[in-house]
């Protein structure tokens, strides 16, 4: 494990035990507030990303910070992804924190010129941190890690088909869902990520591709020998602002997701 990632594991592991973990199962209905229809946060967000800015702003002063909090209370935040940032999803999954059951963990990617250089996914209830850096490959808990499929047939597929809008929704279910056997996604990127790259899923579609959500997960499953790319092939940019992208366990897997979205006339949602 690099100098950089015990830094950041440290911080991490400090912000979860002093401020996530004394929440959860915890919070009051007065720490959980609705910031738009299925869109969470709660005070543990709010105080996370604070602890986490400041002790990354000490790691490297030279880069910009992307807060999800702070780019929800103010947009103009994000003009910040073009240049060196980081990015910081305090709690991903904050649904599942919120409610008491499911997954949930913190993600920080270090960005330049729109693409993440570095990643860092930490779980606080398995204390397990996946990390990857650009061009040297991923990392869970400091050893080596390689994307495998699940070798089931048909392919394990997750999609959050909520997020479609309603005639992609029906395309999906009647033209893509029968090629794949269909599995829960976890509904927390922090968590569907480590789950393609460790052989539990093959590909994943995801409609929404904020930065906080997929700068760190898209390197790690990258830099772990998959395919994480948008539908036409493209590489995921943080500051592109784009909608649409599939994560899968090797490139053929991506590739005949891929085929079959475009026969099926799929698009992302607008």
């Amino acid at each position: 494990m690099s100098t950089l990632d015990r830094e950041i594991l440290a911080l991490m592991r400090d912000v979860a035990i002093r401020i996530i973990m004394p929440r959860h199962r915890a919070l009051k209905a007065t720490e959980i507030i609705e910031k738009a229809d299925d869109d969470l946060v709660t005070i543990a967000d709010r105080e996370a990303e604070v602890a986490l800015a400041d002790g990354l702003a000490r790691l490297h002063p030279e880069a910009d910070i992307v807060g999800e909090e702070a780019a929800h209370a103010d947009p103009t935040v994000m003009d910040r992804l073009t240049r060196t940032c980081w990015i910081i999803d305090p709690i991903d999954g904050t649904s599942n924190f919120a409610s008491g059951k499911g997954h949930f963990g913190i993600m920080i990617a270090l960005a330049d010129e729109g693409f993440a250089q570095g990643a860092w996914i930490y779980d606080p209830q398995r204390d397990r941190l996946c990390a990857a850096h650009r061009g040297q490959g991923a990392t869970i808990d400091g050893e080596q890690v390689t994307a495998r499929p699940t070798g089931a047939n048909p392919p394990r597929l997750a999609a959050m088909t909520k997020f479609m809008a309603h005639g992609q929704r029906q395309r999906f279910k009647a033209q893509i869902a029968p090629n794949y056997t269909l599995v829960k996604a976890p509904g927390a990127a922090c968590e569907q990520y480590p789950l393609t790259v460790l052989g539990e899923h093959d590909v994943a579609i995801y409609e929404r591709t904020l930065p906080w959500d997929h700068a760190a997960g898209s390197l790690f499953l990258n830099e772990a020998g998959g395919t994480c790319l948008r539908l036409d092939g493209t590489p995921y940019r943080v500051d592109d602002g784009r909608r649409g992208m599939i994560g899968a366990a090797n490139r053929e897997l991506y590739d005949q997701l891929v085929a079959r979205l475009a026969a099926a006339g799929y698009q992302p949602a607008t």
